[in-house]
């Protein structure tokens, strides 16, 4: 399916975040509770977003950004951790001038939106987890098998074709790779406790064939206290149109962009 084109005007810029440069993009207009897309790890906003952005800009402005080390973002000499980039998420929002906002993440995206609510209480008004887990047995034990012998050369091409688009520097691709991957293999989890803690409005998506497990998306929802579940057919980022789904082609933009903007406008 083809791209929808962007509604309006885009800005597309840096701020000066926890040293480093971080880039960001505001869509839509300047009404309602700002929408925040974090995305994917190995991926850039247009991997993850690129075809379900423009439906939410329809109504809202959004503000989507290349996490620390990926795309067009700087990157940092020490090792990846989500809790790091949810500071730079909470400094961005700060000089936005910007006291709440909903937030949501799409796979280690999603984690870093989890780490936000948790560090910053009242931040984020409402939390959409997308395609993640907040523990290894969220996941089945062969994909943490794989994540432990991968290497650079298993990177699928696509992902590296669209970081070196936005940032034709292969050594900071390379980098991005290794922080990425010692992340994974080096899993903070977030204990139960903490997840029951977060009382904030909370939707849990998963595809039926996801990487995290439909078990571990329905524990979540038992875990929050306030939280909605929606799984999907399809496997890891089709919902929303993402650039590397194998179901890449399907209609779900359109379609998942309003089950989600139903639950950020209080419709369930």
């Amino acid at each position: 399916m083809p791209a929808r084109k962007p509604v309006g005007t885009v800005e597309k810029t840096y701020a000066d975040i926890n040293g480093i440069r971080l880039y960001y993009e505001i869509h839509g207009p300047a009404t309602g509770t700002p929408l925040v897309l974090l995305n994917g790890g190995g991926s850039t906003i247009e991997v993850s977003y690129g075809h379900i952005l423009p439906y939410f800009a329809e109504h809202r402005r959004v503000i989507a950004l290349d996490e620390q080390n990926h795309g067009r973002s700087g990157h940092r000499d020490v090792p990846e951790r989500f809790s790091d980039s949810a500071q730079d998420v909470a400094a961005l929002l700060h000089k936005l001038g910007i006291a709440q906002a909903d937030v949501m993440g799409f796979s280690n995206g999603a984690s870093v939106a989890m780490h936000l609510a948790l560090l910053h209480r009242g931040l984020v008004r409402k939390l959409v987890f997308a395609a993640s887990m907040t523990k290894k047995s969220g996941a089945p034990a062969q994909f943490w098998e794989a994540m432990a012998r991968s290497s650079f050369a298993d990177m699928p091409q696509p992902l590296k074709d669209a970081f070196l688009r936005v940032n034709p520097d292969e050594a900071l691709l390379r980098d991005m790779y290794e922080k990425d991957s010692e992340r994974m293999r080096n899993f903070v989890e977030t204990s139960d406790d903490e997840v029951r803690s977060l009382d904030i409005p909370t939707l849990i998506i998963s595809g039926d064939r996801d990487v995290p497990t439909t078990e571990h998306a329905v524990e979540l929802s038992r875990l929050l206290p306030n939280a909605r579940l929606m799984i999907l057919p399809g496997e890891h980022g089709a919902f929303l149109g993402e650039s590397f789904a194998p179901d890449r082609g399907t209609q779900y933009p359109p379609l998942s962009a309003a089950l989600i903007e139903n639950f950020l406008e209080g419709r369930y």
